[in-house]
Order: C-alpha cells, then sequence, then structure tokens
C-alpha cells in the first residue's frame, strides 16, 4: 500500500493551522459577538483562547504518540474504541465539513462589496471556488501548505496594518459599557466564539504527512493559536473601540468597515478581498483536514474499503477529498449552512473534551506503546480543566446544540454497525477501565491476539512458537526492564519447578498488523543470547519465545493460562494502583490473572546478600516467609523480618508479634532475625530500613487516597522510598 507523503515542513503546517482560525472568526463573528457583550469582546476571545489551550496540549501529545492521518477520529478510537471511534470520525467530519460549507457562503457578504451580485447567486459561485479548493486538494498537500502560506501572510499583514492605524484611534467613550449583559453574557460569548480557535488543531489530522512530527507539530499548534490569539483580542480591541457598538452589532462584514474608517474606500476594497481569499482559505483547510476522517476510518474497516484509497501520482486519499468537496456544495446550495455551522461546532467541543479525557486514559493505562515524544505540561489539571470548561461551554451555547449531538451521535450509530460492528480492536479504556467507566461501551468480547515468532520465520534456537506448559514461573519482558537478566534472575528464585517461561512481548497499535511485526529483530536476538547465557551458567531451564499482540494485558494473562504457572513475575516502576475509572495493565492484570504475582522494581543492585521482609501484621506471614526463604536460598542471602507498629502499641504485643514470628523462622534454613519497630511513619521507617539491604520484599498495599481510587494515578510510597531494590508479592488465596 502506498503511503502519504510527509512533505509539510513547520511554517506550512504552522500557516495551514493558523488558516483555519483565519476565517469567520475575524471576519464575520465580531460584530455578532460584540452585540452579546458589548466592548468586553476582546475579553471574550481571550478566555476562549484559555478554554482551547489544554485541547491544543492534549492534542499535541496524542499526535506526536500517533503521528497518522485522522487526527481526533484516531486518538478517541484508539482510547474508546471503534464505537466512539466511528461516532467521532462522522461527527468531526461533519462539523468540519459544514464550518468549512459556512465559510464559503460567508464570503457573499465581503464580494457583495466589490461585486453586483445577485443574493441567489452567491452560492453558485462559492461551488466555483470549491473546485478550486477541490483541484488544489487533490494535487497534493504540498502545493496546498504553499497557497495557504500566501493566503495567510496577506491576511496577517492587511490585520497587522488595521492595528497599527487603529489603536492609536481607539476612542475610550467607545469602551463603555463593557459588559452589555453582564458576566452571563460574557461566558455565552466566550462559547460563541470558541469555535474561532478550532482550526489550531486541525492540522492533527494531517500528522501523517507533517516532517519531524514530534518535534514540528507541537510547536506549530502552540505557535499558531498563540499568533491568532494575539490577532483576535487585538483586532476585538480596536474594533470596539473605533465603532459604535450600535453599528458594530448587525455589521457582519466588520474587517471592511474598519478599514474604510482608517483608510477610506480603497483601503476598505482591498481589506474586502483579504477577507474573501482568507474565507476561501479557512475553507481550503477545512477540505484538507475533513478528508481525512473518511480515508481514516476507511484504514481502520469502520467504512467502505474503497474510501481508503491513494492516488498513484499525487499521493493524495483523493476519494475523501472529492466525496468531501460534493457534500459541501450540496449544503452550500439547498442548507442553510449558517445555524447548521454554529450547532456542530458543539460537537467539536465536546470532542475537545474527550481529547482531554483520551490523554488522561492512555497515560493512566501505560499503554507500552504509547511513548509521546511531547507530553503536555501540568498533567492532569490541564486536562481536568478542558474538560470542565468544555461542558460549561456546552451548557452555555444551549438546547439546539445539544440536540445536534445527538443527531451526529445517532447518524455515528448506524453507520458503525453498518460497517464497523465486526471490528476486532478493543479501546484502551475498554481493556483497563472498570464498571463505571464502561458503563455506556457494548459488553465486552473476549479475543486475545498474539502472534508468536516460529523458527520457520527466526533463526534463534529457543524460539519454536510454543509455551512450556509445566513453568513454574513466567516472565515476560516488555522492553523496559532495567536488567532483563536480574528479572528472570529472581523468577528462577521464586521457582517451585523446574522450568522457566520467559515471553518478550511488544504491544503495538491497534492499527498496525502482527505479521508485519512477526520477523526478526536484533534486539529479540540480542535478547535470547542474554538470557540463554544466563540459564547456562546459572543451570537454570529456561524456555524463550517473542510475541507480539495488540493487547498486553490479555497477552500476559493468557500466557498465565497456557502454561499453568505458579507465579508471574514482571519488571515494575513502582506503580500499579487501579482506579475507579481506568487502570495500567499492572493493576488490571492483579484483579484479573489467577496466579500468583511479584512485581520487582530494579534499582541496580546486582549481588543480594541481605534480604528484609516487611510486612504488615496478619498478612498471612507463613506464604511470605516462605517465598522469601526460597530467594535466599537461591542467592545464599539472610533474612530479616521486620513489623513496623504504632508507638502506643504496648510491650507484650510486641513480644507476642516477635515471638510468633521467631517461631515462625524456625521452619527455614536461612540465617534470619526478627525486628518489631515502633514508629507512626512506617513508610520513612523501612525507607531508612532498606538502606542497609539488598532486595525488600513486601506485600499488596492498600490503596491510600481518592485520587488513586479515582484515576489509579497513585504510586506504592514504599516501593518508591526504598533505598534498594524492591519486590512486591500478590499471593491468591488458597
Amino acid at each position: 500500500m502506498k503511503k502519504l507523503e510527509r512533505s509539510l515542513s513547520l511554517t506550512s503546517v504552522i500557516a495551514i493551522s493558523i488558516g483555519g482560525m483565519l476565517g469567520s472568526g475575524i471576519f464575520v463573528l465580531p460584530g455578532l459577538a460584540a452585540a452579546k457583550t458589548g466592548s468586553s469582546l476582546w475579553l471574550a476571545y481571550l478566555l476562549a483562547a484559555i478554554c482551547i489551550l489544554p485541547a491544543a496540549l492534549s492534542k499535541s501529545e496524542l499526535a506526536t504518540a500517533m503521528p497518522s492521518s485522522g487526527g481526533t477520529y484516531v486518538y478517541i478510537e484508539r482510547a474508546f474504541g471503534p464505537f466512539f471511534g466511528t461516532i467521532a470520525g462522522i461527527g468531526l467530519w461533519l462539523s468540519l465539513l459544514f464550518k468549512s460549507a459556512f465559510a464559503l457562503v460567508g464570503f457573499g457578504a465581503y464580494l457583495s462589496i466589490l461585486v453586483n451580485i445577485e443574493p441567489e447567486l452567491t452560492k453558485y459561485v462559492a461551488v466555483l471556488f470549491l473546485a478550486l479548493i477541490l483541484f488544489l486538494n487533490i494535487m497534493g498537500v504540498k502545493k496546498v501548505g504553499k497557497v495557504q502560506i500566501f493566503i495567510v501572510s496577506i491576511s496577517i499583514v492587511t490585520l497587522a496594518m488595521i492595528l497599527l492605524f487603529g489603536l492609536p484611534r481607539t476612542s475610550p467613550e467607545l469602551l463603555e459599557p463593557f459588559f452589555t449583559n453582564g458576566k452571563m453574557g460574557l461566558f455565552s460569548t466566550v462559547a460563541f466564539v470558541y469555535i474561532s480557535y478550532a482550526g489550531v488543531t486541525k492540522v492533527a489530522a494531517i500528522a501523517g504527512e507533517i516532517k519531524n512530527p514530534g518535534t514540528n507539530l507541537p510547536r506549530a499548534m502552540i505557535l499558531s493559536l498563540f499568533i491568532m490569539t494575539l490577532i483576535y483580542v487585538s483586532v476585538a480591541f480596536v474594533l470596539v473601540g473605533n465603532i459604535p457598538l450600535d453599528a458594530l452589532a448587525t455589521d457582519i462584514n466588520p474587517i471592511y468597515t474598519i478599514s474604510e474608517l482608517l483608510g477610506g474606500n480603497v483601503i476598505g476594497y482591498i481589506a474586502a478581498v483579504v477577507g474573501i481569499i482568507t474565507l476561501i482559505s479557512m475553507a481550503n483547510s477545512g477540505v484538507l483536514a475533513a478528508s481525512r476522517f473518511p480515508f481514516a476510518m476507511a484504514i481502520d474497516k469502520l467504512l467502505p474499503d474503497f474510501m481508503g484509497k491513494i492516488h498513484p501520482k499525487y499521493l493524495t486519499p483523493v476519494i475523501t477529498i472529492i466525496m468531501t468537496c460534493l457534500l459541501m456544495a450540496m449544503v452550500i446550495l439547498f442548507l442553510d449552512v449558517e445555524k447548521i455551522a454554529k450547532l456542530a461546532s458543539a460537537f467539536m467541543v465536546m470532542m475537545f473534551i474527550l481529547v482531554n479525557a483520551c490523554v488522561i486514559v492512555l497515560r493512566e493505562t501505560s499503554a507500552q506503546w504509547y511513548k509521546p515524544p511531547y507530553r503536555s505540561p501540568l498533567y492532569p489539571f490541564v486536562q481536568l480543566f478542558g474538560i470542565f470548561s468544555g461542558i460549561a461551554l456546552l451548557i452555555f451555547l444551549g438546547v439546539g446544540p445539544m440536540m445536534a449531538i445527538v443527531g451526529i451521535f445517532l447518524l455515528g450509530l448506524v453507520i458503525y454497525y453498518l460497517f464497523g460492528k465486526n471490528a476486532t480492536r478493543t479501546g484502551i479504556l475498554r481493556k483497563y477501565g472498570h464498571r463505571p467507566a464502561l458503563y455506556l461501551l457494548y459488553k465486552k468480547k473476549r479475543n486475545t491476539t498474539i502472534s508468536y515468532r516460529s523458527n520457520q520465520e527466526a533463526s534463534l534456537q529457543n524460539l519454536d512458537g510454543e509455551l512450556a506448559s509445566d513453568a513454574g514461573v513466567v516472565v515476560p519482558l516488555l522492553g523496559n526492564e532495567r536488567s532483563p537478566e536480574m528479572l528472570v534472575e529472581i523468577g528462577a528464585a521464586i521457582n517451585r519447578r523446574e522450568k522457566i517461561q520467559v515471553v518478550n512481548v511488544t504491544e503495538v497499535p491497534n492499527q498496525t498488523f502482527l505479521d508485519a511485526m512477526v520477523e526478526e529483530n536484533p534486539r529479540i536476538a540480542s535478547l535470547e543470547r542474554r538470557v540463554s547465557r544466563l540459564a547456562t551458567s546459572q543451570e537454570l531451564d529456561v524456555d524463550f519465545e517473542a510475541a507480539v499482540t495488540h493487547e498486553i494485558s490479555d497477552t500476559i494473562h493468557e500466557l498465565s493460562n497456557q502454561t499453568h504457572c505458579d507465579w508471574l513475575v514482571m519488571g515494575w516502576n513502582g506503580r500499579a494502583h487501579s482506579g475507579i475509572l481506568v487502570s495500567n495493565p499492572i493493576g488490571w492484570l492483579l484483579t484479573h490473572i489467577n496466579s500468583d504475582f511479584a512485581l520487582f522494581k530494579d534499582d541496580g543492585v546486582r549481588y543480594i546478600g541481605k534480604v528484609l521482609l516487611a510486612l504488615r501484621p496478619g498478612r498471612r506471614d507463613k506464604n511470605f516467609i516462605a517465598v522469601a526463604d526460597r530467594i535466599c536460598e537461591f542467592y545464599n542471602a539472610s533474612l530479616t523480618l521486620l513489623h513496623v507498629v504504632p508507638d502506643r502499641t504496648d510491650w507484650d504485643t510486641i513480644n507476642e508479634m516477635e515471638a510468633h514470628s521467631k517461631k515462625l523462622l524456625q521452619k527455614v534454613d536461612t540465617p534470619s532475625m526478627v525486628i518489631v519497630q515502633k514508629d507512626n511513619d512506617p513508610i520513612n521507617a523501612i525507607s531508612k530500613a532498606s538502606a542497609s539491604f539488598d532486595l525488600l520484599i513486601l506485600g499488596t498495599p492498600q490503596k491510600d487516597n481518592w485520587i488513586s481510587i479515582l484515576f489509579g494515578t497513585g504510586k506504592d510510597k514504599f516501593t518508591e522510598k526504598s533505598a534498594c531494590s524492591v519486590l512486591r508479592l500478590t499471593m491468591r488465596d488458597r
């Protein structure tokens, strides 16, 4: 299959992003918005930019992790699954389509200043310009980018001249009243002009065609948003400071009005020309982004395959471009697009809410493939602000936009059941989410997908594509272990049987075919060699395999089931809480696997000579001591059993606890001792004690705050504060 060409530079991406915002938001809306709030219009634009900033930061992160065409649709589909992905893709496509059609019809107000055109003919002229946009998009995005740079440059120069001559003439008298409808009027205006900034994130839909997207994409979004905020706020201030509010409130071509006021008729006509080409630029940018949504959906088998075809010469999705432009032409000719565009913008707000939620879901689940080069700052507060501010904006938009959301939801639902109901992919939230988060999702189906390496496909001697069913311990290697050999050693120390199963698991995004990843890999070859050398030196019976999967938790779960193992041993970074809404794969496994579970946090300690077992009283001490004894025997190490009790604990209780622990230790052959320490801060006590040991063994802690319970963001504080390597054990009731 041919791939989209990465041909867009940073300058072109910024131009396309600005072109998506420079349009009706500044050439048409200011007058209508001023009627709602008065001279505080500039403040409404500023607050709207602040509200959309979280979505820009979140989409920058998501786009660098998934730099493919489709943008918001791709992120929502990967996080929430194909069901919501279908609805999002169709909704975003129609939303951008209607908004672009509205821009083409809207330029009629400026065109009528220059040419005497009958109102009923304006729509046909708009369709002619749409044909030009269609031609540019089919010829290739590089040409689109060059045209965009030219148009955006002219528009910015024109607006800069308005600011240069308009700011000195601003009248303080015209800036009163600041609020015409109170603060509620201001907030409703913020919701009204919010859509003016929506184009800042459009470029994420063409991430697959951007050079060096990990760097250029976030830079383009942030820079274009900053530039447009300055333009919107400054121009709005000049408009309300130079044009009486009564006149501005009914003006749908305010840029022409202010230009004529400042420079006369000729300057006004020049501004009208700039308005015409700028609105065309907005429509052009909209076609470029909108056509990528059905293209990405067709690639994911959620729409017919023919919609995923790429032109053999121009390398553009010609079918979806033509479909988008044809539907835009029908909207222009037969529908009242202004009202539809306003209602569709509400769905854009809803998408930005989901975009912020996507970042939370993907970060909290710690999906192995989710490694964005750019990460949004101040996580998760930025995302939470974006979610709650978006909800508030939807409320201020009123009942009509809410009905539009419902309508697009139903349309997406129908399309999903026509084309995507048999999709085998599952979203990250569906995989790791808990019952409250899954309430709106359809019933979960068991569909584990694993692709094993076989010796017909690789030369590695241990890769036969079969798992050892008699393995006592399974050690999944995910690629982020500090020392895979050390993790295998820990598994061998715990093991009560002879064989150990080691599986290198590679998780790839859902859009990647597993068969394409099942090929000889130098890193896997190196890993197999290292594990084999360890097995030989330690006289261990180790079977090594490699697997590629879309669902890492399901795969690991299936590994433990197929081998009927006693223990699952994994590397760990100290984070394993499972929240009410989402959990990471470790947290999911803790509640789903049937074997005992050991998490090893490697602190770089290579030789284990002293082991500290720290348990809260009553935590099945006998079972934990048995495991610690096996580890000490493997490493020829000593064992210290530590109990930390509150300061108020009486000495009789302490002596009884110490005697009971010594009785348990009599059954082990390892040199051992018992310490019972009074301290109201067990985390600090165990942290200090761990400095004298090589390995700290702990049980599974209890969740300790509502943030951890809700989002699963907490870390194991005992592990985080430890001064040595940590092994955390979760043992099932026998």
